[in-house]
């Protein structure tokens, strides 16, 4: 092959980008995309972005795409708006028909934010443009993983909520049918099948690998390859063809220490994936940019230098063996203070979030033994195993790890936490049900209330997660929480959960008091109150500015900026104050001691070249978020291990505490 099949507009009629945060995944769908509409300009294209954090506009850096290309950055939240206010009608009639709940009951359900729908929405979108024949192919830019596993996973979600719908139905077609001999679907029962005809569309539209495929964009980096192949594993089992895979940001062979020193570690990744990496069709590769991909020029030449990799990877191993590059930090910030109790390591995807949350929990373990910190991942694409890399005793999991003196890790699968909760929940009432009575069928009411839960908010699960973990905290197990984070664009989403959540809850508690004398679920009803106690304590501790700090990590990228400056903003707005900047993978610049294609200074041109933008980046940050202190920490050999990263920690924090 002379290039990737994906360059060649095909039978594909939507392509997906995705992977880890940080790897390239939007700045690899535009490039394509434009070269399609290059290529044949007659053929309507459209590109969109699934992440909450969109950066398609920032990508174009102001230049226009061509006539036959649209890009759309589509906002979740007015696609939900937008399919309440066509369907409202609809729902409500569905409301009133099911139950011993009165309408307001079931109306205030129907108003909150149904599971996954906002997201779901923007997906279905664009089947329905696809079935239309608007544009001959979708491409998308997802966001990351964790985040893009949620999204594929919505339609089975959906389906759910639509039973829910069906089953409110179910009770008044049986009632017509008893009393007028016949029962003839009507504008709601429309609005079910109709809905469940589409997710059937997209399903089938999703597992056909001739019309669809999903383009996994990767670096030659270990946490990034473990997620990717997680995700691919997770995309096959959802039979989603995954052809491709895009190895981006290879170093070129040359004598520059830090050229060779991530060349070498490139190459020892991916021969140590080897065999997991057999499974993917092909594997191109594509070098590092000496500039950042954007505008319309550097795009259109950004798939110039691609090339297929060889399986053995001897081509990245052409360079010999060279002295380790330790990573350098400049201007250490401040030591947290001793009434910090939740530091949130957040940032864009990619920038080295999991390695320095876990570089800070080693050390404050370290400074202070005789204190006890918990160090928590709320990414739905879990990694503190893999950065730690180490055995801890047990695997790590939805419990404590004690990982050495004063630190314990711990990973809750937010999902199974909510499953536990509808698992008790349904227990609970079908217990009740049985009590009722053995002569009166309450067969619909009771399916009715077993699936009232799947009217809960999107993101219960992980705040359910968060509040596992924060309650070890709020009863003294802990002293510090340090929580790595969910890429930009999932942290706003769990920032804004807290206020959504208190109206669900409300609701429900309204209508467990409502009916106490017909509704007997009390230990349901406890673990709600201990939810909202939860939340309450959650909510109180983020806007508490000498309890909780945002740490940001970032990268001298104009991209990671403006996300930076989105983030914070909305930290900002849910009362989370920035307290600390790492600007992460700075290139170092310095004399080589050889006259091998360098500068007339002997330093490497690409590195050379690449420091000083990082340096002009680093100022713009600083100038961007005066009042934080901005530590930088430059590129060299990944940290691994216990002793590594605890060194890393130490060296970004100033001794004096």
């Amino acid at each position: 092959m002379k290039g990737p099949e994906l360059l060649r507009p095909g039978k594909s009629r939507l392509v997906f980008f995705g992977g880890k945060g940080g790897v390239g995944k939007t700045t690899c769908a535009l490039a394509t995309a434009l070269r399609w509409a290059r290529e044949d300009p007659d053929a309507p294209l459209l590109l969109v972005s699934t992440d909450p954090a969109h950066s398609l506009a920032d990508c174009l850096a102001g230049g226009s795409p061509p006539r036959n290309l649209h890009v759309e950055e589509p906002d979740a939240a007015a696609e939900l708006a937008a399919f309440r206010a066509r369907h409202g009608d609809q729902l409500h009639e569905i409301g009133r028909r099911g139950t011993f709940l009165d309408d307001s009951d079931i109306d205030r359900f129907l108003s909150l934010s149904l599971p996954g729908l906002d997201e779901l929405m923007a997906v279905l979108a664009l089947s329905r443009q696809l079935s239309a024949g608007h544009y001959r192919t979708v491409l998308v830019d997802t966001a990351p993983s964790g985040h893009t596993l949620r999204l594929l996973a919505m339609p089975p979600a959906m389906r759910q909520w639509l039973d829910l719908l069906d089953t409110l139905s179910a009770k008044h077609r049986y009632m017509k049918e008893v009393f007028h001999g016949s029962y003839a679907p009507d504008a709601p029962d429309r609005f079910i099948l109709d809905l469940a005809a589409e997710l059937e569309t997209l399903e089938q539209l999703l597992r056909d690998p001739d019309r669809c495929r999903f383009v996994p964009i990767a670096l030659a980096e270990t946490l990034v390859l473990e997620e990717t192949l997680d995700l691919v594993r997770a995309l096959h089992a959802a039979g989603i063809a995954t052809p491709e895979l895009i190895i981006n940001r290879l170093h070129p062979d040359h004598p520059c220490p830090t050229c060779r020193a991530v060349r070498a570690e490139q190459s020892e990744c991916l021969a140590r994936y080897a065999s997991a990496l057999q499974g993917i069709g092909y594997l191109w590769g594509l070098p590092v940019q000496p500039q950042e991909p954007r505008g319309i020029k550097a795009l259109a030449e950004f798939w110039d230098e691609v090339t297929p990799i060889d399986r053995s990877f001897d081509f990245l191993s052409s360079s010999p063996a060279t002295a380790q590059l330790p990573v350098r930090v400049a201007a250490p910030g401040p030591y947290p203070g001793p009434d910090q109790r939740l530091l949130i390591f957040c940032g864009k995807g990619g920038v080295g979030k999991t390695t320095l949350a876990c570089a800070t929990a080693l050390h404050i373990a370290a400074t202070e033994p005789h204190r006890r910190t918990l160090l928590f991942s709320s990414d739905p694409a879990h990694s503190l195993s893999d950065c730690l890399r180490v055995p801890v005793g047990a695997p790590v999991g939805p419990k404590p790890v004690a990982l050495s003196q004063g630190l314990a890790v711990m990973e809750v699968d937010a999902q199974a936490e909510l499953a536990a909760m509808r698992s008790a929940y349904s227990q609970e009432l079908r217990s009740f049900f049985t009590r009722l009575s053995s002569n009166l069928d309450f067969t619909f009411d009771r399916r009715v209330m077993e699936q009232l839960l799947d009217f809960a908010p999107p993101g219960i699960d992980e705040i359910a997660a968060l509040a596992r973990a924060l309650v070890f905290l709020r009863e003294g197990d802990y002293d510090r929480f340090v929580l790595d984070a969910a890429p930009s664009g999932h942290l706003i989403r769990l920032l804004e959960l807290p206020g959504l959540l208190d109206d669900w809850l409300q609701a429900m508690f309204e209508l467990l008091l409502k009916y106490k004398d017909t509704l007997g679920v009390p230990r349901f009803g406890r673990r709600l109150v201990q939810l909202s106690k939860d939340l309450k304590f959650l909510r109180g501790l983020l806007r508490n500015r000498d309890q909780a700090g945002l740490v940001l990590v970032a990268i001298p990228t104009a991209l990671a900026l403006q996300e930076s400056r989105d983030l914070v903003a909305a930290c900002r707005a849910a009362g989370l104050q920035l307290q600390h900047l790492f600007l992460n993978l700075l290139t170092p610049a310095g004399r080589l001691g050889c006259a091998h294609r360098l500068t007339p200074n002997g330093e490497c041109p690409r590195c050379a070249a690449q420091a000083r933008r990082d340096k002009t980046l680093a100022e713009t940050f600083q100038a961007t978020f005066p009042a934080t202190p901005q530590t930088r920490i430059y590129r060299g050999d990944p940290p691994r291990g216990l002793a590594a990263l605890t060194t890393l920690g130490a060296a970004g924090f100033r001794s004096d505490k």
